[in-house]
């Protein structure tokens, strides 16, 4: 169960990287606490992990601030998540996939594939695609069994732009492509083919 600090954390991160909170720009405790409705315990807590991920900067006499990244830095991070994703579906192919990975995984292909069905995707279609989509990312990684791919890998999460959170939702072609190849690389990782399963996945990325 998630703490306040995780969910106040959690939130905080989301609006970095969807641009809602942006480079400069300052995160105050007291008016980060009144608009989310809690005490600045959790909001205090949060500011100190984004701090230590790296997606805030703390300067004197102005407190935290929201920090920018340039384009060096976001090839940089797409060139770690590629290596650092590929070798997760390397050591998931190898270790083999439980019954339970595999149910969680042709289940969120299945939400994907009714979700595109339509041929378009609506403002309502969004969350459920965008959850789908980390959640095989996610499940994928977790099978790697390796604790440090899994956490190097969420840091790579956290640099805007760079981020499987971020979609770009007006270009249905590329969301088609990317599906389909989330069907290539579990199906890989199914048939334990490690080399194919960690090359679609860099590719993937």
């Amino acid at each position: 169960m998630r703490t306040l600090a995780q969910s106040v954390t959690e939130q905080l991160r989301d609006w970095i990287l969807h641009g809602q909170a942006r480079p400069s720009e300052r995160l105050e405790e007291v008016p980060l606490a009144e608009r989310l409705g809690v005490s600045r315990t959790p909001v205090r807590a949060a500011l100190a992990t984004l701090a230590n991920e790296g997606l805030i900067n703390h300067q004197p006499k102005r407190g935290y601030v929201v920090r920018s990244f340039d384009v060096d830095e976001i090839v940089a991070a797409y060139e770690v998540r590629s290596v650092l994703e590929g070798l997760a579906c390397r050591s998931a192919a190898m270790r083999g996939l439980g019954d339970a990975q595999i149910r969680s995984l042709k289940a969120s292909l299945a939400e994907g594939d009714r979700i595109l069905a339509r041929g378009r995707l609506r403002p309502e279609d969004h969350t459920p695609y965008q959850e789908m989509n980390v959640a095989i990312h996610e499940t994928l990684i977790e099978a790697s069994g390796n604790l440090w791919v899994t956490r190097f890998a969420e840091q790579a999460q956290n640099i805007p732009f760079a981020s499987d959170r971020i979609i770009l939702w007006d270009d249905h072609a590329t969301i088609l492509r990317s599906h389909g190849d989330h069907h290539r690389i579990v199906e890989a990782v199914i048939a334990r083919d490690s080399g194919r399963a960690e090359e679609l996945m860099r590719e993937h990325v």
